[in-house]
């Protein structure tokens, strides 16, 4: 999510006449779009703002903007412990920032200006993309979870859902300058229509598996993946909708968070294991070879060591194909982080090397099993050549896992794109990625590879959020620009 603001703001500087600075050394602008999930982003954040201290200093008209969650959490702090800083703007006004940056400039001083609640949905921003191949699609923006651990809602406010002829306008705009996968993105994605913007406008429990539907038919669109959905309220219909369109793709991010029960209600986390486990075994019995990830924090306020064997328990029997793990980062202002029980460092720390060691042990495992399979794979730039030795690319699969796979005369890495697609074979396997070094069977040039070579990406116009929603499958998706029909708040 931080990503495709970041976009927005890019697009928003460069319709404001800016132009992105070849080097670091000669920026003109520097913005921090900045994270608030865990502490270490303060510590970043703080850090690279010192360094930037004497650059400020040596370079008269050089300005420094802080933004995104951090900003919204801080607010004036940020400038008592960074006054060289211009601008603080929050996450509710992105497209206040090139006005901001103009209004310190001419006054000389330091702009603040940190919204309490939404005033428009971040579509109605333009985007300049980071990729010519991928893109990211916001269905909804804020939260309506109380997780006591998690300090998002504070900040991004209550969840607030796009309408659907207003996503689907955004895909095709993506897919119209030659983007094949989209992501939607959303908090809490799949409980999308329960919060539509127009308070007349019904409540819709089916609303993501029909967004996820209409994706199927987009022409050029080939690859469809969405997180984060949240489990207490994954439906069936999801399930089916995955399983049944094309373009989905057989991959489920479900956040476990911990395996024990007593600690998912001191969590608020509104399910249990069983039902957690449950959901795993019906997206299986729906799509076999589907990869399934989650995120797990450890070292919970109050967590014992027989809720952690828990965690554990959970962990081996769903066979995830990774998982982020964190250890447990109180954020002020959660209510987990004045709990009592607070676990020693040493003991989570430990707790957490036993968790990595168990995940990493499952995922070589289950990687281990796809040698010999037949893979097709999205090139993307991330890593591009992998060694001059092995002649290696990276692609990645339709299941989300990453493919490391040798080219050859035929298909070499001068003719091979980011943005193309190949097929190949499995031929090993590590706990992060695959290893494909049987050559690649077929190469795909592709209207996304064009754009890489050309250092092309997309730039999508403002899509407008006009109020209600509209059948997904019968009307077409409403022009690209259209005007907000009422508050957006």
């Amino acid at each position: 999510m931080n990503v495709h603001d970041s976009e927005r703001i890019a697009g928003l500087l460069e319709d404001a006449g800016y132009v992105k600075a070849d080097d670091d050394g000669d920026a003109d602008l520097v913005v921090f779009n900045t994270c608030a999930i865990r502490e270490n982003a303060d510590n970043k954040l703080y850090g690279n703002l010192s360094h930037l201290a004497p650059v400020k200093s040596e370079r008269p008209g050089m300005q420094i903007a802080v933004g995104g969650c951090l900003a919204q959490k801080d607010k004036d702090v940020v400038l008592r412990k960074a006054p060289w800083v211009d601008v603080v703007f929050g996450t509710h006004n992105i497209g206040s920032l090139p006005a901001l940056l103009d209004r310190a400039r001419h006054n000389e001083s330091a702009q603040v200006e940190i919204l309490d609640s939404l005033e428009r949905f971040p579509s109605t921003l333009p985007a300049k993309r980071d990729s010519a191949y991928s893109g990211w699609v916001s269905v909804s923006v804020g939260c309506n979870n109380t997780c006591t651990f998690c300090i998002v809602p504070s900040l991004r406010g209550k969840e607030v859902d796009r309408r659907p002829g207003d996503v689907l306008a955004e895909v095709q705009a993506l897919v119209d300058q030659g983007v094949m996968e989209v992501t939607l993105l959303g908090q809490n994605v799949n409980a999308y229509g329960m919060s539509f913007a127009d308070p007349d406008q019904p409540r819709n429990r089916g609303a993501f598996a029909e967004l996820l539907r209409a994706c199927g038919d987009i022409d050029g669109l080939e690859r469809v993946r969405f997180t984060s959905p949240h489990p207490a309220e994954f439906t069936d219909d999801v399930i089916d909708a995955m399983a049944q369109t094309p373009n989905v793709c057989p991959q489920l991010h479900m956040p476990l968070q911990s395996g024990s029960d007593r600690i998912l209600k001191t969590m608020r986390r509104s399910y249990r294991r069983r039902k957690f486990l449950g959901i795993l075994e019906k997206v299986r019995a729906a799509m076999p070879h589907a990869a399934i990830t989650t995120d797990i924090i450890v070292g919970f306020p109050g967590e014992t060591e027989e809720d952690f064997q828990q965690t554990l328990e959970v962990v081996a029997a769903a066979r995830f194909s990774s998982a982020f793990t964190f250890q447990y980062s109180p954020r002020p202002g959660t209510p987990a982080a004045t709990m009592d029980d607070q676990v020693p460092p040493d003991v989570v720390a430990d707790r957490y090397q036993r968790l990595i060691a168990l995940q990493e042990e499952i995922c070589l495992s289950e990687n281990r099993a796809l040698v010999g399979t037949d893979v097709e794979l999205l090139v993307v730039a991330d890593d591009g050549r992998k060694s001059a030795h092995s002649h290696r690319m990276t692609g990645r699969a339709r299941d989300g896992r990453l493919v490391h796979f040798a080219t050859d005369e035929r298909h070499g890495v001068e003719t091979i794109r980011p943005g193309d697609v190949v097929t190949t074979q499995v031929t090993g396997a590590a706990p992060h990625h695959l290893i494909a070094d049987a050559g690649v069977v077929t190469h795909r040039r592709t209207r996304a590879g064009d754009a890489h070579e050309a250092s092309r990406t997309p730039t999508t116009p403002p899509v407008g959020v006009g109020l209600g929603m509209p059948t997904i499958g019968v009307a077409a998706p409403e022009p690209v620009g259209a005007s907000c029909g009422g508050g957006c708040e």
